[in-house]
């Protein structure tokens, strides 16, 4: 008797209930991951849906995997293709009895799934789906996932105290050898028409794919670092690896289960210290948790220009404003920081998206969708339901939003970068200027700029907007917008 384990954002061996329930059962695992040509082709507003960054630690998360599976005595049959058209043909050629997986919420993902099953069932094969992307199992929490509150402190206050953590899965410690077929090449970024990205000394972390490296990132930073005890006071940090935790990138592709942080921070309040830090990593979990368990109830509406709020605003779709936007040149030395890091490494901080996200909408009024779309291709750590949750709630049209608020860009700059150590790292034209003027280099005089060797309008943009009026002009476009009929 055998079982195809679908993997898909769950490239780990522990914590997989998929996979350990079969191996419980005594049954032979064929482990299969499909790349879908359909997740490298290009967005509504025309960017690679999974760029270089993205496909890479894809492709390096998928390699741990087979090696993992390898030095279990099997090994992953690797396809590229439509997943709806690959399992069942290798569940009629290898005569596999059962075909599991974890399932997804969202549109395009739950297309595949359901195109999966017809045609398993028409063969008779027998599908069982489990849930393991969250934190709390949806049968533990006090609500049906159709009535998750739609304010996020409302959930926290009715889960925390009401609702248990499973523990997690065992680790398989081996497995029956895989039948005779050709277990496939592992494509290369080539083949998806990418070219590898090229490592920037300047990234806060040397990211590599992988549950091996997930696992290790947790171990440094917990154990080895012992930064959890500091993780809320240091966690809106910009330069160096441990800031924050970064587990992010891992969580998205699975390489993580979220129960495995959260045990470890268990352990790690008995062992060491419980304070507010480790809570506030847990808390962090549960935010992931709600914009899945959103993007469950809401489905497709999560990608409507109106939102969740179902709020139709007259946004702008200035590419011009928005290239500048995209490659770190709107003359906004936070904005721009954070934006060529993006580029540069596929990774930004907490703190540089909430205030690239609120500079796009709030300033420059642009369609949020199209800076959802370019962290999508972009991001490391892209989860379809975190990424287009937080926009929508930058945007303001989100279910937890609270109308036209927005980052004041030169108040978070002194902030968070008070000496511009940060801009200084990533806009190396402005080296020269002194920690009280980097922030602000618009109000420079000229005796200054030649002072310290930058020409604003050609070494360094001038400002694309005025932050104060373009405040103001969007305010009165949003607080003029409809409601969606």
């Amino acid at each position: 008797m055998s079982v195809l384990v679908w993997f898909r954002h769950d490239l780990r061996l522990h914590d997989h209930q998929p996979l350990w329930d079969a191996v419980q059962a005594g049954r032979q695992v064929i482990p299969c991951y499909c790349f879908d040509p359909r997740q490298f082709g290009t967005t509504a507003f025309g960017f690679p849906k999974t760029g270089a960054f993205r496909a890479q630690f894809l492709l390096e998360s998928v390699a741990d995997l087979r090696q993992s599976l390898q030095a279990l005595g099997s090994d992953l049959l690797v396809r590229v293709g439509q997943p709806e058209s690959i399992i069942p043909a290798l569940a009629k050629a290898l005569a596999i009895e059962t075909v599991v997986w974890h399932q997804e919420v969202m549109a395009e993902e739950v297309a595949v799934e359901s195109a999966l099953e017809t045609k398993l069932a028409a063969l008779g094969v027998r599908r069982q789906v489990y849930w393991g992307a969250t934190l709390y199992h949806p049968d533990n929490l006090p609500f049906g996932v159709d009535q998750v509150p739609e304010v996020f402190t409302q959930f926290r206050k009715q889960v925390e105290p009401r609702s248990g953590v499973d523990p997690m899965q065992p680790t398989p410690k081996t497995l029956l050898p895989l039948p005779s077929v050709d277990p496939g090449r592992l494509p290369t970024l080539a083949d998806f028409g990418l070219t590898p990205p090229a490592p920037d000394p300047r990234g806060v972390l040397p990211f590599v794919g992988g549950e091996t490296a997930g696992l290790q990132r947790l171990q440094d930073y917990v154990w080895t670092a012992d930064c959890l005890k500091t993780y809320k006071e240091t966690r809106n940090g910009m330069v160096g690896a441990n800031y924050s935790s970064k587990f992010s990138p891992w969580l998205a592709l699975g390489c993580l289960s979220p129960r495995q942080i959260y045990e470890t921070v268990q352990r790690y309040e008995r062992e060491r210290v419980k304070n507010d830090s480790t809570y506030w990593l847990v808390f962090e979990l549960l935010w992931r948790d709600y914009f899945r368990f959103i993007a469950a109830k809401h489905g497709k509406r999560l990608f409507y220009s109106s939102g969740l709020r179902g709020l139709v605003i007259d946004w702008k779709q200035d590419w011009k404003r928005f290239e500048a936007w995209r490659t770190g040149m709107t003359g906004f030395p936070l904005v721009d920081a954070n934006m060529r890091e993006l580029l540069a490494t596929g990774f930004m901080a907490n703190r540089g998206r909430q205030n690239v996200a609120s500079f796009l909408t709030k300033n420059l009024g642009i369609d949020w969708r199209m800076g959802a779309e370019w962290f999508e291709s972009q991001l490391i750590d892209y989860d379809v339901c975190s990424n287009y949750g937080n926009w929508n709630y930058a945007a303001g049209v989100g279910n937890d939003a609270r109308g036209f608020r927005y980052f004041n860009i030169p108040k978070q700059a002194k902030d968070y970068d008070p000496d511009g150590i940060y801009v200084k790292h990533w806009l190396p034209e402005l080296q020269a200027i002194p920690a009280a003027k980097v922030q602000e280099p618009w109000k420079l005089q000229s005796v200054e700029q030649r002072r310290f060797g930058v020409q604003l309008g050609e070494d360094y943009p001038q400002p694309v907007v005025d932050l104060a009026k373009s405040v103001q002009a969007n305010e009165r476009i949003y607080n003029a917008a409809r409601p969606l009929r």
